[in-house]
């Protein structure tokens, strides 16, 4: 029978719900699926605070830049900067909005991966940071800020708005109109209900696709993490061989998860930016 510590451990159930509930504006796990009253504040914190630490290190990387030989952190900037211009350059044909569009496609590049990168702290660590700070055990705490589909559908509606920003600067707002209207399947008057639906669906699929792909992907790498943690938790309770098993599964797992979960992290990032290329590229593009 359990007693003491043991006994007010919670399940295996309670702990990934626990792990999966937001620090939010209500002081309290969000009881409906859309609460439009609550504000995530973990991720707010931590998107933020890792675009300001994105914005820095390509700030200090443009200002130390020199023409002699490169450090090692000029030349890994450099690379980046070097990959995301040919992609610009293969999509985007405009040199004035390659100007803008692939310094934004390299910060969204190294932000995404910086948010995603998180997931390889240690589960618990911060966590149990911000519940002594708080003095509350139960305290929620989220910290991958792509693992919230409120963060990738917010940054994929950018991209969406950059895209409608650039449909009416290269086609004029009465040309894009024109073209919602006149596309895909020609400007007739009676197609023009049809092809205005269509162009809506297509936009909709676009923002909501872009933005749930990064999250479901590392949603799941979160969860499986937690999975992989409840193992070596499990093996202290665990008699005979079982316990040995389950640690030895813990550091096998995990140490195997997280190998793997580098090539998912960087992917995801490369992923979600060559999509804002071509978004934005396929807005300079006429029907």
């Amino acid at each position: 029978m359990a007693t003491g510590h043991e006994a007010n451990a919670p399940t295996a159930g309670e702990y990934i719900v626990h792990h999966l509930t937001h620090f939010n504006s209500s002081g309290e796990a969000q009881k409906n699926i859309v609460d439009w009253s609550v504000i995530n504040v973990d991720t707010l914190f931590f998107s933020i605070a890792l675009g300001l630490i994105t914005v820095f290190l390509l700030w200090r990387a443009a200002s130390k830049a020199t023409s002699g030989v490169p450090g090692r952190f000029q030349a890994a900037v450099e690379v980046l900067v070097e990959m995301v211009s040919d992609q610009a350059k293969g999509i985007i044909h405009s040199a004035e909005s390659r100007k803008f569009v692939a310094p934004l496609a390299l910060t969204v590049f190294v932000w995404v991966f910086l948010m995603n990168s998180m997931d390889f702290l240690p589960l618990d660590l911060l966590p149990r940071i911000w519940q002594g700070v708080t003095g509350n055990e139960h305290a929620f705490l989220r910290v991958v800020p792509t693992a919230d589909l409120n963060a990738t559908l917010g940054m994929s509606t950018g991209v969406l708005l950059i895209c409608v920003y650039y449909n009416i600067k290269i086609k004029g707002l009465g040309g894009w109109i024109h073209e919602l209207f006149a596309a895909p399947f020609g400007d007739k008057w009676f197609l023009y209900p049809i092809n205005f639906l269509m162009q809506l669906i297509e936009f909709a699929a676009k923002t909501i696709s872009h933005g749930m792909r990064l999250f479901g992907n590392m949603y799941a790498g979160e969860l499986l993490f937690m999975l992989i943690a409840l193992m070596g938790a499990a093996w202290g309770t665990s008699s005979g061989v079982t316990g040995p098993l389950l640690f030895l599964g813990h550091v096998v797992a995990g140490s195997a998860w997280a190998i793997f979960h580098i090539l998912i992290v960087a992917l995801q990032a490369f992923i979600f930016m060559m999509l804002t290329l071509v978004y934005v590229g396929q807005a300079h593009e006429g029907h």
